[in-house]
């Protein structure tokens, strides 16, 4: 019996530690419009009758498309694929309830959290997540109100806040999709640099609460890791330790440093497409999730094969022609670990 006791012992103290992960993913779904016509919003080009000629053959092939992406994102870290993707460039709730009736994504049993925004072109931000990893408290729209000089329209993208619990861990996740670099970087950067605040306001006064809260903030935001609205209204730093507790953590400026993007154009990378954290997730000694790694998910059926473009991301459309792509996007993801016995 001593032995058995004793042998009991050894297998408690001296287990190897194994890892749990789980997945967090951010998609621009590019011009993910349903045919039907919104008098409401700027959507003519995107019905049967509009210049490209949109209709229920390409919407099905969009939403096919899309779904294999969707399906395949992180699966080989998690066997479910992410616990919530972030989405950009939707319509409308009804484009995310097909995506999660599709037959690649149906026995997900995906929900979604979403809500419109006054964007001229209609397009808007949401979420889906995974009912078995994640579990919704809250969720609110964060209006973005645009400087009197920018080039923007007076309407922009709302960014979409949810808390909730991510297997079992409080988290804070803000989904985003800044203003454009239409006019130019220079003249376009106040819009972005606008909305990025209103995130930094948000994360502060979570932060005042909760000092080690650990949120999530992801979204085409139309900048790279190293642009001003990132790294100084964000307050980001690319490496850690050591990390400021007011600080994010931007895995994507080392990726970045490396020439590697989301989109591409005139044969220069952007990292559009970002994931960032708050200093708790660095902090691995406090038995919950913590950061372990980021990738660009750029399988080989997403891109261009041959000519001037070869390697891009390969996008839906070439002007008002349906080129059959995916998105002009490439998506991200995070891998979050847990250490267990």
């Amino acid at each position: 019996m001593f032995i058995l006791y004793f042998l009991l012992l050894i297998n408690l103290f001296f287990s190897p530690s194994k890892k749990e992960k789980i997945v967090i993913a951010f998609y621009n779904l590019e011009n993910m419009y349903d045919t039907i016509d919104n008098p409401i919003i700027n959507d003519d080009e995107f019905i049967p009758s509009g210049a490209k000629q949109y209709n229920t053959e390409i919407y099905r092939d969009k939403l096919f498309k899309l779904s294999t992406v969707l399906s395949d994102i992180g699966t080989e870290q998690h066997k479910y694929g992410p616990a919530i993707i972030g989405v950009a460039e939707i319509e409308n709730d009804t484009v995310l309830y097909d995506l999660t009736r599709h037959f690649l994504l149906r026995d997900r049993k995906l929900k979604f959290i979403h809500f419109d925004s006054k964007d001229a072109r209609g397009v808007d931000v949401g979420l889906f997540y995974h009912p078995k990893m994640f579990i919704p408290q809250l969720a609110f729209p964060l209006h973005v109100t645009l400087p009197g000089k920018s080039k923007e329209s007076a309407t922009t993208r709302d960014i979409l806040y949810v808390k909730g619990y991510l297997a079992g861990e409080q988290v804070h996740v803000l989904v985003n999709h800044w203003p454009s670099r239409r006019g130019g970087e220079e003249r376009s950067g106040p819009a972005r640099e606008a909305a990025a605040l209103v995130c930094k306001l948000h994360i502060d006064s979570i932060l005042n609460k909760e000092h080690a809260a650990k949120i999530i903030l992801m979204g085409d935001l139309n900048d790279n890791p190293t642009d001003k609205s990132i790294r100084k209204t964000l307050h980001t730093v690319g490496t850690y330790p050591p990390i400021k507790k007011d600080q994010l953590f931007n895995p994507w400026e080392k990726h970045y440093a490396k020439g590697m993007g989301t989109l591409a154009n005139k044969d220069v990378w952007g990292l559009f497409d970002q994931i960032i954290i708050s200093a708790a997730f660095t902090d691995s000694t406090n038995g919950g999730w913590h950061y372990g790694e980021s990738y660009i998910y750029a399988s080989y059926f997403m891109k261009e094969t041959s000519g001037r473009f070869k390697g891009y991301p390969m996008r839906t459309w070439e002007g008002n022609h349906y080129r059959g792509g995916f998105s002009d996007h490439f998506p991200t993801y995070i891998v979050l670990e847990k250490h267990t016995n």
